[in-house]
This record gives structure tokens, C-alpha cells and sequence, in this order.
């Protein structure tokens, strides 16, 4: 009669923080895993304890800079090549998905160039998070699980007892997104609308809702350089917000980001540790989704529901 396989969780470099939270959770040992590099940049992965027949978990997200998919990508390599009977890829941020499909001629679609790098690597299964956009899910021809930090994100937010609470969205695009938050909490709905002068630059921005006398949370999926969120943020201040705070899944936080939440008008910045964040700035607040992710481990070994942990 076969036996269940028995689970191991390893980590890429950079998700290893990440992963030791998960692992504590799960109550089990981080695996042992060694990752050689080269003179000239290339490396070499490789298992350092049997994986022959188990259930193999591999937690890296995919941020910047590319080593860290192609980390991934080995890990996923070497524990096929090593016999493991199923492997699975924790990816709390799937990166290179602001590319998912052809705004303009004779561009590439990343999203799916890195969905078809995974799978022809080997991955069973996907463990992700707050997708970029929700269509990605359609670019794995494997079970894919997406995650919210929806349902930490909302603890946050009531712990806070704000009166006069309004939710926006800093770009019509993440209107869906946040119309769920206002649901659930029974507040109006406010959006701004932005138009860009090339990537990474908002030119002009306006406000669609009232936001008078109110309190604000401003709800987006990522972060990267902050120039919307902050905009939009001392927008609403100069429109008469009592305070702004901005809550977002991926702190990408590229250059200059930190000094432009530093220095901007809001009072919180608040994102999750599905990439570490290591640089000065006071005004970020970091909630872990460790707990949720090893949850859904759990859930996906034991073949349990996944979507009823969610709140929105």
C-alpha cells in the first residue's frame, strides 16, 4: 500500500525569512538546501537531505532581479531530477506579471513567458498571491491557488476602529479590487483617475468620490515606486481628508519610494512580508502572511478547501 508523502519545505535566498515563519507555523524544519555561486555570476542548486518520494514545497518570489526566478527555476529542476513525487512553487509574489498581455504592438507578454519557464520546469501546483492581474491564473496549465492578503489586510483595518471610513483605489484599474473592501466593510467607494507620461510617471491625477472629513484607505496590489499612491494620497489630504493610510499586498519599493512615502502626507504605509523589506522608513507597517500561507500548505496536502479561508 503507498504511503502519504511526506512534506519538505526549502527556500530560495531571498524568501528564506518568509519561509522560516511558514515552516514554524507548519511545525516542521526548513529544509537543507545549498546554493553554490561562480566567479561569474552563474550557480549551481542542490538538495542536501533525500526528497525521493515526498511533497516538496519551494518558497521564493520572484522580485527583482531575475536570479531569483532562475533560483526558482533550478530548485524546481533539481527536485524533479531528485524524485520528488510532486512539486510544488510558493510564490508570494509572481513577478514580471505587470506584462500579461500586448497593450501595443510588438511587445512581449511576460506573464506567460514565465508561466511556461515554470511549467516546462516541472511545478505540479502554483502557490501565489495577489496576482497583478487575475487572468495569469489562465496561463498555467497546473492548478494554480490564489491567495489574498485580503483576509489579513481586513483584521488590520477593523483593528484600527476608524470612523468615517471611506476605501479608494489610487487607478481605475484596481477599482474591483477595492469595490471588495467597501463591501465588506459597508463604506462608500472612491476612485482616482491618472494618466501616465511614460511607466513609473504619473502626470495628472483627479478624484472621483468624496473623501471630505473622511478617513481613507487607499488599497492597491503593489507598490513600486510610489509615485501614484503618494499622489493620490496628498491629493486627498488637500481635498480635505482627515488621514490617508495605503495598504498594499507587494512592496516592491523601488528607488525612491521610501523617501516619497517618508515624505508624503499619509500616516501608514502597510504591506505584507511576501518580499522582505529592509530599508528606513517609519511610516511602513509590515503584517506576515506566513500563517496564511502554511495554512493553505496545509489545506493543499490534506486535500482541504482553500478558498474557504478567505473573508473577501
Amino acid at each position: 500500500m503507498a504511503k502519504e508523502a511526506p512534506v519538505k519545505v526549502f527556500a530560495g535566498t531571498n524568501t528564506r525569512q518568509l519561509a522560516e515563519k511558514i515552516c514554524k507555523s507548519l511545525g516542521c524544519p526548513l529544509g537543507n538546501m545549498n546554493i553554490q555561486h561562480f566567479a561569474d555570476g552563474e550557480f549551481v542548486v542542490s538538495f542536501e537531505e533525500s526528497i525521493r518520494g515526498c511533497e516538496v514545497y519551494l518558497v521564493q518570489s520572484t522580485f527583482p532581479n531575475s536570479d531569483n526566478l532562475m533560483e526558482l527555476l533550478l530548485m524546481i529542476d533539481a527536485a524533479k531530477r531528485a524524485s520528488a513525487e510532486s512539486v510544488i512553487a510558493v510564490v508570494p509574489y509572481f513577478g514580471w506579471a505587470r506584462q500579461d498581455r500586448k497593450d501595443k504592438p510588438r511587445v512581449s507578454i511576460a506573464a506567460k513567458l514565465i508561466a511556461d519557464l515554470l511549467s516546462v520546469a516541472g511545478i505540479d501546483r502554483l502557490i501565489t498571491m495577489d496576482l497583478h492581474a487575475d487572468q495569469i491564473q489562465g496561463f498555467f496549465n497546473v492548478p494554480v491557488d490564489h491567495l489574498y492578503a485580503s483576509s489579513e489586510f481586513v483584521k488590520y483595518i477593523a483593528s484600527l476602529k476608524l470612523k468615517d471610513m471611506v476605501i479608494a483605489s489610487p487607478d481605475v484599474g484596481g477599482s474591483k479590487r477595492a469595490n471588495s473592501y467597501a463591501k465588506y466593510f459597508g463604506v462608500p467607494l472612491v476612485l482616482c483617475h491618472k494618466s501616465r507620461a511614460k511607466a513609473n510617471e504619473v502626470e495628472s491625477m483627479t478624484v472621483i468620490g468624496d473623501v471630505q472629513d473622511k478617513n481613507v484607505i487607499l488599497v492597491d496590489d503593489m507598490v513600486d515606486t510610489a509615485g501614484t499612491i503618494t499622489k493620490a494620497a496628498d491629493l486627498m489630504i488637500d481635498r480635505g481628508a482627515k488621514s490617508v493610510r495605503a495598504l498594499a499586498s507587494h512592496a516592491v519599493m523601488s528607488d525612491p519610494a521610501s523617501q516619497r512615502v517618508t515624505d508624503s502626507k499619509m500616516t501608514e504605509m502597510i504591506f505584507t512580508d511576501s518580499i522582505p523589506f529592509n530599508k528606513n522608513c517609519p511610516k511602513v507597517h509590515i503584517i506576515s502572511i506566513a500563517d496564511m500561507f502554511a495554512e493553505t500548505i496545509r489545506r493543499a496536502h490534506n486535500n482541504e478547501s482553500i478558498s474557504s479561508q478567505y473573508i473577501i
